[in-house]
């Protein structure tokens, strides 16, 4: 059953002033149905494209005037939203929401409403996406290149208004995505190259110059993942953010755990972008202090160049999204963090519902997703082809029918045909 469309009054005033909405429409793929975002001039919107979005009233007209099931609000990188998806929760039937859901709605606190099918929430709150994963079970976060279908369905003793709730989005993203925990400086003596992040992290760091770093990070087993991040391709990652964190877990282990260095790549790199100096947590840290931070905490060896040394292997760089390889004469080394679970080889998340995989898994996941976003693009053009020529037949057949009406039933058409 197809919602129907959300007026004006129904919507929190400042989602409206956003220039970012989309029709939408249901489409089945592969058995399953999903929902496709569409442009008003009735071809294809995409979460990542500006030229194919509107405001809600032309997007509400479009969708009224039936080429679209319904209205959706896009999310974009430097915008003011983050939705919160809390998906099989709720009964369609009686409204009983399960315990879970319910308790992050409360916590929350702000503009909520049911999603179309009635089975699930959508919760839109300002705030920041703190790096990391963003998909568990039937819970997502999102922030950017990605579209909330917007029913109006307001849930009783909600805020009408959407909410601040920085501080409430990071404790949940800290209870429902493993981030690393902490890690306490090394016990041997640090090198002189040694960096500390805000919150005390710690690496050896090692002699690389920039330029080696990236002449060595480029030519190693995963040296194109790493060339695309470093020239600002997020492609295979469900946000920047996600990307921001998979290029500094990779820097992590070429640096060394060197802060500084991390910091001054990043912003080098095709990533940069002014979210990286924004204050967006409790402790005054910044979004990069923070990303540098995890991505230092989830690495537990790092390259190090050491004349003579046999050569090394890293399961952190396979953490960091693939295999790397170091060259004769240079070793791994692992910094002494006792029995903490930081010892352990961190992972990085992947796009696939949260799941945590590493090294050669990540790759061909990542790998996947590629080929499933590249098959439904083939189906999307697909489909907008039929259309064409269903329409450009049925201009054929009205062309026959005044051509018959023209000439008292003889057409040249019919006659051609």
């Amino acid at each position: 059953m197809t919602p129907s469309l959300p007026t004006r009054d129904q919507l929190p005033e400042s989602l409206l002033e956003q220039a970012t909405w989309v029709g939408w429409r249901r489409q089945t793929r592969g058995g399953d149905e999903t929902k496709v975002p569409r442009d008003v001039t009735g071809g294809y919107a995409s979460a990542t494209d500006s030229a194919t979005w509107t405001t809600f009233e032309e997007a509400r007209a479009y969708a009224q005037d039936g080429p679209a099931d319904g209205v959706g609000y896009v999310f974009t990188d430097g915008g003011p939203f983050v939705g919160i998806d809390l998906d099989k929760c709720r009964d369609p039937e009686t409204g009983v929401t399960d315990e879970w859901a319910q308790e992050l709605i409360d916590r929350l606190d702000s503009y909520t409403e049911v999603s179309p099918s009635g089975t699930g929430y959508h919760v839109i709150i300002r705030g920041v996406l703190p790096p990391g994963g963003n998909r568990t079970g039937d819970l997502e976060l999102y922030d950017d290149a990605r579209f909330f279908t917007v029913t109006g369905d307001h849930v009783d003793g909600t805020p009408t208004t959407i909410a601040e709730r920085g501080d409430e989005l990071e404790a949940i993203h800290a209870a429902y995505f493993e981030t690393p925990a902490a890690v306490e400086p090394a016990t041997t003596t640090p090198t002189p190259a040694t960096a500390t992040t805000t919150n005390g992290s710690t690496g050896p760091g090692n002699d690389l110059s920039d330029d080696a770093l990236i002449e060595r990070a480029t030519n190693a087993a995963n040296g194109e993942k790493f060339s695309r991040l470093w020239r600002g391709d997020t492609t295979g990652y469900d946000s920047h953010s996600e990307a921001d964190m998979a290029l500094c877990s990779m820097l992590a282990f070429w640096t060394a755990g060197d802060a500084q260095q991390i910091d001054r790549l990043i912003r080098d790199s095709g990533l940069s972008r002014p979210k990286w100096d924004a204050v967006h947590f409790a402790d005054g840290s910044t979004y990069g202090e923070t990303t540098i931070e995890r991505a230092i905490a989830g690495t537990s060896e790092y390259y190090q160049s050491s004349s003579g040394s046999s050569v090394g292997r890293s399961a952190a760089a396979d953490a960091a999204d693939g295999r790397a390889a170091t060259d004769a004469g240079d070793t791994v080394s692992s910094t002494d963090r006792g029995a903490s679970s930081a010892d352990q080889p961190p992972t990085v998340p992947s796009p696939l519902g949260g799941r945590e995989v590493s090294g050669r898994i990540q790759e061909l996941t990542t790998q996947l997703e590629s080929a499933l976003d590249e098959n439904e693009q083939l189906q999307a053009t697909l489909e907008a082809e039929r259309a064409a020529r269903e329409a450009a037949e049925a201009r054929v057949r009205e062309l026959e029918r005044d051509a018959d009406e023209d000439s008292g039933g003889w057409s040249l058409f019919g006659w051609l045909r």
